[in-house]
């Protein structure tokens, strides 16, 4: 399905969850102003000061305050001070952008007048995009990343801000997966983000200031069946951020975001069921794209998980083996892949559904022809009959 199709069939309305819910909670009740609104309505009424109504909501009130301001200087602790980003100046390489959230994020940018690069071994989704270079390549072969990293910088420029989003998915059980499945998968998953990174982290490192955006998922913390390879991969990718992030402490204009959405509604997990969509609702592409631009935009270092039940799968290890067992088993995650169609992004899918309609058409071709001759025949047949006569 092509972007214009999927956007006509996105819902008018998002779907209720507990997402939906704390947001509107967090412009309303859990917002300090609005907090803060209730007991001056309350005064306005003439009700004294030390009523306790109004001690209650005072107390409510500066507590959200409180957390509000507490939040906001961990984020400054954790980030440190944002960097300056002019769109018109950057250089932006994503892996993986010619589909899904990769090109949306693409697109936005090349309309916005940043200078884009997309690397995919598959060809752009939406033909071409304005502002936006195609390179083919694949992530998982590192002799393809540095050609193509010298290709981009002799026609671009340096790059300056990398989304390292590239990633398949077999969806196999371990025993079915086949060694070169594994391979391919640990090459695009991880080793594609350390071939990108030694081939353009040293232009940001020289250029002094950048953005580095990890693609990972929530399945690297919770390993699921059928992903194994693919829980594997992204694991990996959240401790190779972690790293990164410290090594990079000395470039405080060099900022890391790390991205790990839910299940997205992306090819990529085509046919996977999500196990509880008030709880677990399936994230879509441009949502998580907004977050991703709005996160480099704003020039700081992140963390983007999400929906909500991501920020807090980390404290699952806190919780007895058998609170995990029930969990899971509550939750349906080990049978979310029962029902998986999806494709990866290795191209093999691709070239096999496009030789399929080719031979479709060679096959329609020959039928016309056949037709042909038979309606010939018959002519040739009917003036023979009629010479007769």
């Amino acid at each position: 399905m092509d972007q214009k199709a999927r956007q006509d069939t996105l819902p008018w309305a998002k779907p209720f969850s507990i997402d939906l819910l704390l947001k509107v909670l967090k412009v309303t009740f859990l917002h300090p102003f609005v907090a803060w609104m209730i007991p001056l309505c309350m005064r306005a009424q003439a009700m004294p000061w030390d009523h306790e109504a109004i001690t209650w909501a005072v107390d409510y009130a500066s507590l959200i305050t409180l957390l509000f301001f507490l939040a906001k200087l961990n984020r400054q602790i954790a980030y440190s001070k944002s960097r300056k980003v002019d769109l018109s100046e950057e250089v932006i390489v994503i892996t993986g952008g010619a589909s899904g959230l990769g090109l949306l994020v693409a697109e936005v940018y090349g309309m916005r007048g940043a200078t884009v690069a997309v690397l995919d071994v598959r060809d752009l989704e939406s033909g071409e995009a304005r502002g936006v270079s195609y390179y083919k390549c694949d992530v998982g072969n590192r002799e393809e990343v540095a050609r193509v990293a010298i290709e981009i910088e002799r026609d671009l420029g340096a790059p300056t801000i990398i989304i390292n989003n590239a990633a398949i998915v077999n969806g196999k059980a371990l025993l079915d997966l086949s060694l070169d499945e594994i391979e391919q998968n640990f090459k695009v998953n991880l080793l594609g983000h350390f071939y990108t990174l030694k081939a353009f982290l040293p232009g940001l490192i020289r250029t002094g200031h950048g953005t580095v955006v990890t693609m990972s998922s929530v399945l690297g913390h919770l390993g699921a069946a059928q992903l194994s390879d693919y829980s594997a991969s992204k694991a990996g990718v959240n401790a190779l951020h972690h790293s990164l992030t410290a090594e990079l402490k000395a470039y405080p204009d060099i900022k890391t975001v790390l991205v790990e959405p839910g299940q997205l509604s992306t090819p990529l997990f085509s046919g996977t069921v999500t196990p509880n969509s008030f709880f677990a609702p399936v994230l879509e592409p441009v949502d998580v794209a907004k977050e991703i631009i709005a996160t480099i935009d704003k020039g700081s270092s992140a963390v983007l998980a999400m929906p909500l039940y991501a920020r807090w799968v980390g404290w699952m290890g806190v919780f007895p083996v058998g609170v995990q067992a029930i969990a899971r088993r509550v939750s349906g995650i080990d049978r979310a892949m029962k029902t998986f169609k999806g494709r990866s992004n290795g191209g093999e899918e691709e070239e096999t559904e496009k030789a399929e309609k080719e031979e479709e058409k060679e096959e329609e071709k020959e039928e016309g022809k056949e037709e042909g001759k038979k309606r010939r025949g018959g002519g040739e047949e009917k003036e023979e009959e009629e010479s007769l006569i």
